[in-house]
């Protein structure tokens, strides 16, 4: 997680959110996918669902291919 982001705390809790988000959707991915996310800072202020169709749309895109 860049430091830019914010300080250890915030990077947790961006940490934990994306965590969340990934393996509430884990069955959609496709085991022999490999995904990085580099999280932006406007993630910060982004509600958890809008968090969660980024990586539903994550997962699909990875399926297509």
């Amino acid at each position: 997680m860049p430091r830019a982001i914010g300080k250890a705390t915030i990077r947790n809790r961006v940490k934990r959110r994306v965590r969340e988000a990934i393996r509430l959707r884990l069955d959609q991915l496709n085991s022999q996918c490999e995904v990085v996310i580099n999280p932006r800072r406007r993630l910060l202020d982004a509600p958890f669902p809008e968090i969660e169709r980024e990586v539903e749309k994550l997962f699909l895109r990875c399926a297509g291919s």
